[in-house]
């Protein structure tokens, strides 16, 4: 049942997205807002605790209802578990945001993909050229297909019911939520705080993305140039230690930018005629506008991967 539901809820996610999910989502963060505004004291052992709280009230929610539904008939714990997945999935969003940007670029309009490109991955992008915008589409694109298909899929299979698919959701959103911002570094004793109170969160988010993250990285190397991919993952993922996501995105990239033959990361326009310097990960060519079809290609690929392998193990699991 496990096969059915995934494509039952990509086949949803892909004909209509609803717009009660974004508030779904945003209700969590609001939640998640509240509980540092009633125990953020500056340490880890209250992080602890409302990570705690803040991730097992859905996940509970979750499996109860499951269980409930079930226990009444196997289809409805079946409806329910494509419901929830319908709700914390995201492929359409990843695919209709390159589509956007593609369609701009192609017919020359720098300032509509910059837009689109703001509108999806946040951040200033009024100073960047067609090719930065080509690449970061591109990064974006690789670490949203993980963040919202391949790991929430990943963890789908490996626990019961939705149970896994919200556990993982959840963490993304505290860990997200909960590292502070521009504003307050480490230097700052609001930044301090914030970053003792969210490592918990962080730390549980490592550890649910160790195994999924490598293996969408091999996924990537299987449906793409498998040798490049496999040579950069290997000798450039530690590079991205210090950036946001650290060693897992650094996985995701090089991986993605070695199957396809790119480099990715390296430095960025800013305002004011700066670089943003980041470390460069991939091989081969730089990003090119024609080139972002071949990024939503290879994530297909991957996913279609991943539906074979589980429904061969599926198969393997109720024969006889």
């Amino acid at each position: 049942m496990t096969f059915f539901a995934i494509v039952f809820a990509l086949a949803l996610e892909q004909w209509r997205a609803f717009q009660w999910r974004a508030r779904a989502e945003r209700a969590f963060v609001h939640f998640s807002r509240y509980l540092e505004r009633l125990l953020n004291g500056g340490t880890r052992e209250q992080g602890i605790i409302a990570t705690l709280i803040a991730v097992l009230l859905p996940v509970g929610i979750a499996a109860l209802v499951h269980s409930a539904l079930a226990g009444i008939h196997p289809l409805l714990g079946f409806v329910w578990s494509v419901a929830v997945l319908y709700l914390l999935m995201g492929f359409r969003r990843f695919s209709h945001a390159v589509s956007a940007i593609v369609v701009a670029l192609r017919a020359g309009d720098l300032p509509s993909a910059r837009r689109a490109l703001a509108a999806w991955r946040g951040g200033v992008t009024a100073e960047l050229s067609s090719e930065e915008i080509a690449r970061l589409a591109i990064e974006r694109g690789l670490i949203d297909a993980y963040r919202q298909v391949f790991a929430v899929v990943f963890w789908f299979a490996v626990l019961p019911g939705p149970a896994g698919a919200v556990l993982y959701r959840a963490a993304v959103l505290l860990a997200d939520e909960w590292r502070g911002n521009a504003r307050d570094d480490e230097t700052t004793p609001i930044g301090r705080e914030r970053d003792r109170f969210g490592w918990p969160a962080r730390a549980l988010l490592a550890v649910l993305d160790w195994l999924p993250a490598r293996l969408t990285a091999l996924s990537f190397a299987v449906v793409g140039d498998f040798e490049d991919a496999i040579a950069c993952w290997r000798t450039q993922a530690h590079r991205w230690a210090n950036e946001e996501g650290g060693v897992t995105i650094g996985v995701l990239l090089a991986a993605g930018g070695g199957a396809l033959g790119v480099r990715l990361g390296g430095p960025l326009a800013t305002i004011g005629g700066d670089r943003e310097y980041r470390p460069e990960v991939g091989t081969g060519d730089t990003v090119e506008p024609d080139l972002l079809p071949s990024g939503v290609g290879l994530v297909w690929r991957a996913l279609l991967l991943w539906l074979l392998m589980i429904l061969l193990l599926t198969v393997a699991y109720v024969a006889p």
